[in-house]
C-alpha cells in the first residue's frame, strides 16, 4: 500500500506531531510504499524568515529519523525539491471550484488568529491535493482536522477524472481515532497555531514549564466515572503502560494525589519514553550534511514517481 504525508516545518516538533502523526508513519514503513516530505512549500504562508525555514526543516528531518524513520525502507524528502508538484497543482487550481475551496475550515481559522489572507493560503488544500495525487497515493493517514483538505482532494481528483478520464488514484484516509486528537496544555488539540504544545525533546527545565500551564478541571479530575477527563491523565497514558495508567487512575480516584504529584509522572514519562530518541537525534545533528545527503537521495527517489505523474497529466490535458 502506497502511503502518502507531510509534516509543516513551521516550528518545534511537540508531542501531539508524534503521536497523532509520526509514530504511525514509523508503523506504516514496514511492508508498505511511504512517501513521508517536509512541507517547505506550505509553511510560506507562514514563514518568512529564510533562516527559521532552512532551520526547522533541518530540525524536522532529524526528529524523523531520530524516531525510527528508515530511508532504506521509506522515502523522506523535502516538498520543494519536487518542483513538479507546483506544476500540478496550477493544472489543478483550473478545475478545483471557488466555492468548494471557501467552505475550508482551516483557511478561516488561520486567517482569525491573524495569519494573512494570501492567495497560497486561500490556495493551501490545492496544493495539498497535489502533494497527494502526483504520487498516486492510496492511504494518506491523516488527524481529524484535515479530514477536510483530503475530501477536497478525493473531489478534484473526481472532477478530472471525470473530464479528462481516468488519470489520478482517488486516495482514502487514514485516522487513528485513539490519538487522532492529542491534548494541549489549555485542553484543546495540540497545536503550534494554539501555543499550547509540549515539545518532544524539551528539556526537563522546559517540560516543568510546559507541564506547570496545564489547565486542570477538578470535577473532571473527581468524577469517578470520568477520570480520563483529566488533561494529565490523557498524555500520561499515550506514553505509559496499561499498568501504569490504572495506577495513575486509582490514585486520583482515591483522593489525596495532587496535581503536582500528577505533572511531575508525566514529565519523568515524557523523558523516559523520548530519551532514547532524544540519543539518537544528538549523533544526527553532529553530521547535518549526512541528513541532507538522505533528502536529497528521497527527493530523487520522489521526483522519479511525480515525474511520471505529471507526463500522464499533461498528456490527458493536451499540453504534451
Amino acid at each position: 500500500m502506497r502511503y502518502l504525508s507531510g509534516i509543516q516545518p513551521s516550528g518545534t516538533v511537540h508531542i501531539g506531531n508524534y503521536f497523532g502523526a509520526m509514530r504511525r508513519h514509523i508503523e506504516r514503513q514496514e511492508g508498505n510504499d511511504c512517501f513521508y516530505f517536509i512541507a517547505d512549500y506550505h509553511a510560506l504562508t507562514t514563514i518568512k524568515d529564510p533562516e527559521e525555514m532552512r532551520r526547522n526543516v533541518l530540525d524536522v528531518a532529524l526528529d524523523y529519523l531520530a524516531i525510527g524513520l528508515d530511508p532504506n525502507q521509506a522515502v523522506i524528502f523535502r516538498q520543494s525539491d519536487v518542483p513538479q508538484v507546483v506544476e500540478l497543482a496550477w493544472v489543478l487550481s483550473t478545475i478545483a471550484p471557488m466555492g468548494l475551496l471557501s467552505r475550508c475550515h482551516s483557511f478561516k481559522d488561520k486567517v482569525a488568529k491573524n495569519v494573512e489572507a494570501s492567495l497560497g493560503l486561500f490556495a493551501y488544500p490545492v496544493l495539498m491535493a497535489a502533494d497527494i495525487l502526483i504520487y498516486d497515493s492510496e492511504r494518506v493517514p491523516v488527524v481529524k482536522d484535515q479530514k477536510q483538505h483530503l475530501e477536497v482532494t478525493r473531489d478534484i481528483a473526481q472532477t478530472f477524472n471525470r473530464i479528462y478520464g481516468d488519470t489520478f488514484v482517488i486516495p482514502e484516509e487514514e485516522i487513528e481515532s485513539a490519538t487522532a486528537v492529542v491534548p494541549g496544555v489549555d485542553g484543546q488539540k495540540m497545536s503550534k497555531s494554539y501555543s499550547n504544545t509540549i515539545e518532544m525533546f524539551a528539556s526537563e527545565k522546559q517540560l516543568k514549564k510546559a507541564t506547570g500551564r496545564i489547565v486542570t478541571d477538578s470535577k473532571a479530575v473527581e468524577d469517578p466515572k470520568d477520570p480520563a477527563g483529566n488533561t494529565i491523565y490523557q498524555l500520561y497514558c499515550l506514553m505509559a503502560s496499561p499498568a501504569e495508567c490504572a495506577e495513575m487512575e486509582r490514585r486520583f480516584r482515591a483522593g489525596g494525589y495532587g496535581y503536582g504529584d500528577a505533572k511531575g509522572a508525566l514529565r519523568q514519562k515524557i523523558l523516559e519514553y523520548f530519551g532514547p530518541f532524544r540519543e539518537r537525534r544528538d549523533v544526527l545533528a553532529r553530521d547535518p550534511d549526512k541528513v541532507f545527503a538522505i533528502l536529497e537521495d528521497g527527493a530523487q527517489r520522489a521526483r522519479r514517481v511525480a515525474e511520471k505523474t505529471l507526463r500522464r497529466v499533461y498528456e490527458r490535458v493536451g499540453l504534451r
